[in-house]
């Protein structure tokens, strides 16, 4: 190479050294906020993307009745749908054992078949956990036998109390003890366990006192093995909510209940109306304050009250009036102070 050429090619060197790598830099870094940018240009500080639907972050811990988990699974699965970003978790311990943790402030919502006890109530004050009560719904307790049953279509309330009260275990066995026209076989119950709210309510309802029946019965907080239990025995008489009878009807038979008044079959009419009585109900979701503040729980419970009237029926359920979920809307807004 002449001494000309390699000083151009020197020179061209040092240029590249001296000015082509910052300029690199520059133009990576340009990429970078690009890059930066773009991801974040659709949204501003707010949350808020450009066409201002509020995409929130978080996690929503659910707990509580197999009875009123149905509704807010259904509720959670379309509110992951329109906000994506936030965890809902919906667990099944029963009414008792989701209070349990929402009294310790393990949970932000429980679910709840029943109102909340005295004493479960004074734990949470002892823990400074201020909540709300929002009713969401109605449901029957229904009374189911074994397809195979064929003595019975109907049966009174004071015949559940005989089979259900205290006195009654290791007693009262067999059909006939019941009725003389039925048969002299041994009976098997299942039934919700004592975590239970619609224990709880069952009890209460049928034999005087909440929380007294006897021990002697197949028990479960998870309804669906009581559905499984009274399917697979001829000799079975079970209670649950209405809707996991509505869920396998082709499983089961439903018994009709007399209060006195004429043999009513649940429905939803009879239990809007009131005619199925004792056993049809009102059911809950409980709200944590602490938790209320967080904005992807406000949203869930916005979302829970404006849509339950359509997702409730889907699940086997009886919504409130349109009047009745408004005014429950209104009570989360004052409790929250958005109104």
């Amino acid at each position: 190479m002449t001494d000309a050429g390699n000083g151009q090619y020197l020179c061209i060197k040092f240029f590249k050294a001296t000015y082509m790598k910052p300029i690199f830099q520059v133009f990576l870094m340009a990429i970078a906020i690009t890059i930066v940018m773009s991801s974040c240009g659709s949204k501003d500080s707010s949350g808020e993307n450009k066409n201002g639907e509020t995409k929130l972050q978080g996690d929503i811990k659910i707990d509580g009745s197999s009875t009123v988990y149905p509704i807010t699974e259904a509720v959670a699965e379309e509110f992951r749908v329109d906000q994506p970003g936030v965890n809902v978790t919906v667990g099944v311990s029963g009414t008792g054992g989701g209070f349990k943790k929402f009294g310790r402030g393990e949970i932000d919502i429980n679910d709840a078949s029943r109102p909340i006890k005295s004493q479960e109530d004074s734990i949470c004050k002892a823990n400074n956990i201020n909540f709300l009560e929002l009713k969401v719904a109605f449901d029957g307790l229904a009374v189911v036998v074994n397809k195979q049953n064929t003595w019975i279509t109907g049966i009174t309330v004071e015949q559940l109390k005989k089979i259900w009260e205290p006195a009654a275990q290791g007693k009262i066995k067999t059909w006939n003890q019941i009725n003389p026209a039925w048969p002299k076989e041994e009976f098997h119950l299942y039934g919700a366990g004592i975590a239970s709210g619609t224990y709880d309510y069952f009890t209460e309802a049928v034999v005087g006192k909440s929380g007294s029946s006897r021990g002697d019965y197949t028990a479960s907080e998870d309804d669906n093995v009581l559905v499984q239990g009274v399917s697979g025995d001829k000799n079975a008489l079970g209670f649950f909510g209405l809707a996991y009878y509505e869920e396998n009807k082709d499983a089961l038979k439903l018994v009709s209940v007399d209060n006195g008044k004429g043999a009513i079959l649940p429905s939803v009419e009879t239990i809007k109306n009131g005619t199925y009585a004792p056993l049809s109900r009102p059911v809950f979701i409980y709200v944590t304050q602490g938790a209320s503040k967080r904005e992807e729980v406000k949203s869930f419970i916005n979302f829970y009250l404006e849509n339950a009237a359509s997702l409730v029926p889907d699940v086997g359920y009886i919504p409130l009036t349109t009047e009745e979920y408004q005014a429950q809307l209104t009570k989360f807004q004052e409790f929250t102070g958005t109104k």
